[in-house]
């Protein structure tokens, strides 16, 4: 059965007012994506400065196998590049579209680096007059950087075929995260032999000068983004666990506290990567979402027992120290550009959109799906939320008989008046926000103000 609670409107709160004209968001996405392009052409640029002929079937092959080996170097520091977690990008594409692209690169890659081996095989075995084994011998054996830049590239086609959706389904998200630690070996070993054995660089300093600047570029974020900046900030904000208290049947909230905690500059909306330095769980640090505003004494996450990781962290005891990578994510009030807002999550989803429910300015509407009233968690902080500002807060509960509130373009526009000239903040499981998503669409709701991240792995 379903059940729809209406929370009448009964305050304006004035803080709660637009500071700005409202402005659609437009992401900077297809900037980034020309960028990446523009590099890529640069790339085949490259290529074709040093090529004045190409006659017959063997050089076709190898010069095919200069184009793609060119291609996968560059695709390799662009994947590093997206998942270095750089503040300026992650806050204005949004984690979940660089995980994206990261994940589409990376198919490119691997299939670059295949196509550049066979190519180079077999247009040096046609050339040698030798078979493909003996000149995958010679290649590995007898040329400077090969036999390390070999290993690398069997690496890196591991992490493609753990990267497999069937095999991402397999494996738990942690171990995921650290098979992918691998990428970095896998870079460091194919990039020599670039230099020392490509057509393109050998005698030429300027590319040889440009690709280095590429690579320590990247180098240099990863170093001081994945590595150094949570490592300083854990050494300047002192996190530890300071409660943990029930909310609904497996999930909890964890409440950490710390020093100076305004200057992670933490906005509703965002996420940070959460390391819990207790038995079992240090090694791992996993995304959560704030559950409320930040502010200078505590951050609050709340999470669902899903995996090993957050079911532990029911157990977590007060004091336990936390090391925090972030804070990440475009799913902020950064993103609204009407003064009409619907906030569309369900189950755990919940959470993020809570810390929004309480601070976005404008006419709001909260509309939560669970699949019990117990399953409904952070219920009281909404019920109060929404009758302080007037807000209205809507709770679909599915049970064995009656019809339920689906996720249709017929329903959510009958539900919420004007939808189209809403901004909608989708959270919920991947096949709730798939729903989601095609149903706003069918509704008419532009796409640029449907506003969506995904932790899936």
């Amino acid at each position: 059965m379903t059940t729809i609670q209406h929370t009448r409107r009964s305050l304006h709160l004035s803080q709660h007012a637009p500071p700005r004209p409202w402005r659609p968001w437009r992401s900077p996405a297809a900037g980034v994506l020309t960028l990446i392009h523009a590099g890529g052409a640069a790339v085949l640029a490259l290529w074709w400065r040093n090529t004045e002929t190409v006659a017959g079937p063997d050089a076709w092959l190898t010069n095919g196998g200069r184009i793609t080996g060119l291609l996968a170097g560059y695709a390799c520091a662009v994947l590093l590049a997206l998942m270095a977690r750089v503040p300026a990008l992650d806050r204005s594409v949004g984690s979940d579209r660089l995980a994206r692209w990261h994940a589409m690169g990376g198919r490119y890659t691997v299939s670059l680096s295949v196509a550049h081996t066979l190519l180079i095989i077999w247009g040096y075995s046609i050339t040698a007059e030798t078979d493909v084994i003996d000149q995958t011998t010679a290649l590995v054996f007898a040329y400077e950087d090969m036999l390390i830049a070999t290993i690398g590239m069997l690496l890196l086609v591991v992490v493609g075929i753990v990267s497999a959706r069937a095999a991402r389904r397999r494996m738990s998200y942690e171990a995921w995260h650290y098979v992918h630690f691998l990428t970095y070996l896998a870079v460091f070993l194919a990039f020599f032999h670039q230099l020392s054995n490509g057509a393109d660089f050998v005698d030429a300093p300027a590319a040889r000068l440009a690709w280095y600047g590429l690579y320590l570029g990247v180098a240099g974020l990863l170093l001081w983004y994945r590595f150094l900046t949570p490592l300083r900030r854990a050494l300047r904000h002192r996190l530890h666990v300071a409660e943990v208290h029930p909310e609904a049947p497996g999930v909890v909230s964890v409440y950490i506290t710390g020093r100076h905690l305004g200057a992670l500059a933490a906005e509703p909306g965002q996420f940070f990567r959460w390391r819990f330095l207790a038995p079992g769980m240090w090694w791992a640090a996993n995304p959560y979402s704030l559950s409320a505003p930040a502010d200078e004494r505590r951050l609050r996450i709340t999470v669902k027992a899903a995996g090993g990781h957050s079911a532990a962290l029911a157990r977590v005891r007060p004091g336990t120290r936390v090391c925090a990578e972030g804070p990440y994510g475009a799913f902020t009030p950064a993103r609204q550009g009407s003064h009409k807002v619907l906030l569309l999550g369900g189950g755990v989803g919940i959470t993020p959109l809570r810390a929004l429910f309480e601070t976005l300015p404008g006419d709001m509407t909260l509309l939560y799906y669970a699949r019990s009233f117990q399953d409904l968690a952070l219920r009281d902080e909404l019920d109060e939320i929404a009758a302080a500002r007037g807000a209205r807060l809507h709770y679909v509960v599915d049970g064995r008989t009656g019809p339920s509130l689906p996720l249709t373009a017929a329903a959510l526009s009958d539900l919420v008046p004007e939808l189209t000239s809403h901004d909608v903040y989708v959270c919920g499981p991947p096949g709730m926000a798939v729903a989601a998503k095609a149903a706003l669409r069918d509704a008419g709701v532009p796409r640029h103000r449907v506003h969506h991240e995904s932790f899936a792995f």
